[in-house]
């Protein structure tokens, strides 16, 4: 099986590392942080100095770090992985960043390495069952080569050439997020009117957010955010978001009016919670009103 050289962080990035491991590839890892990689190391995987160290090691490099300047400093300069990665060998990129990070890391690909845009969309269970969707950008033969390594991960959904995949993963983002800065807002405006809370999910239960109302109701009922997807990094996402429609010359009021819900969420000190603790957020001041 092909050795693959793994720059993660976080649960998620974790998660798949493991995946790897566990379907047999070599797998050699460089993180900032020692501590994160011990469980994979015991597991069998290897400890690079650098990444460039990494690179030189494996057929396929995956980069799934938190954002484009992280991005830059994993794989720019002397130590890092453009530097080492060898002649025939794939960079699979994997974070959510923006097209012009996609740009830029091409433009600095060396010659003879193919380069798959492949951010993904899910959380720790889905990274940890192998479920994640893969938007997946870049040459039809190269996605071809690497798709059974990609399938150990999750469902590859081809999207298009080489920046095609993270397109896909902020249109995807700015869906999820406005959809809970919807719910949030129309449950606020329940409290509002006198509506009680189980008659405003009930009415809610005959939209297209039925399937949001079921899956976010325990959490908002207990006021209990577990952390599956950090809000912080869905801040930071919404912001990718936000500057990639600018760039676009696109106006989208609503995109950024849920990523301000997003912002105010981390400024309150949710940010460690699960991205959809912004329900919270919207519902902390909401005045309760009655009907008339």
């Amino acid at each position: 099986m092909p050795s693959i050289a793994f720059f993660g962080r976080g649960a998620v990035g974790s998660g798949r590392a493991a995946r790897l491991l566990e379907a047999g590839h070599d797998l050699v890892l460089w993180n900032r942080s020692v501590a994160r990689t011990r469980e994979l190391v015991a597991r069998g995987a290897a400890l690079a100095d650098t990444p460039a160290d990494a690179a030189r090691q494996a057929e396929v490099v995956i980069t799934m770090v938190a954002d484009p300047v992280a991005l830059r400093e994993t794989t720019e300069g002397p130590d890092g992985v453009l530097a080492g990665i060898r002649e025939g060998a794939a960079l699979v990129q994997m974070s959510t960043v923006d097209p012009a990070a996609i740009s830029r890391l091409a433009a600095h690909l060396p010659d003879g390495v193919g380069l798959l845009d492949a951010p993904v969309l899910g959380s720790l269970p889905e990274a940890e069952s192998g479920t994640l969707h893969i938007f997946v950008g870049g040459p039809a033969r190269l996605i071809e080569r690497w798709t059974p390594m990609l399938s150990i991960l999750g469902r590859p959904v081809p999207v298009g050439a080489a920046g095609a995949g993270t397109a896909a993963k902020l249109v995807v983002n700015a869906t999820a997020f406005g959809v809970l800065a919807v719910l949030g807002e129309s449950l606020a405006l329940a409290h509002g009117l006198g509506l009680s809370r189980d008659a405003a999910y009930a009415a809610l239960a005959q939209t297209p957010l039925a399937k949001q109302v079921e899956r976010r109701r325990p959490a908002v009922d207990a006021d209990d955010y577990p952390p599956q997807f950090a809000l912080a990094l869905a801040r930071k996402d919404a912001d990718l978001v936000a500057n990639a429609a600018a760039a676009a010359g696109l106006a989208l009021p609503v995109t950024i009016a849920s990523g301000a819900w997003l912002a105010a969420a981390e400024e309150s000190g949710r940010g460690e919670q699960d991205y959809s603790a912004v329900l919270a957020q919207i519902l902390q001041n909401a005045p309760r009103g009655r009907l008339r």
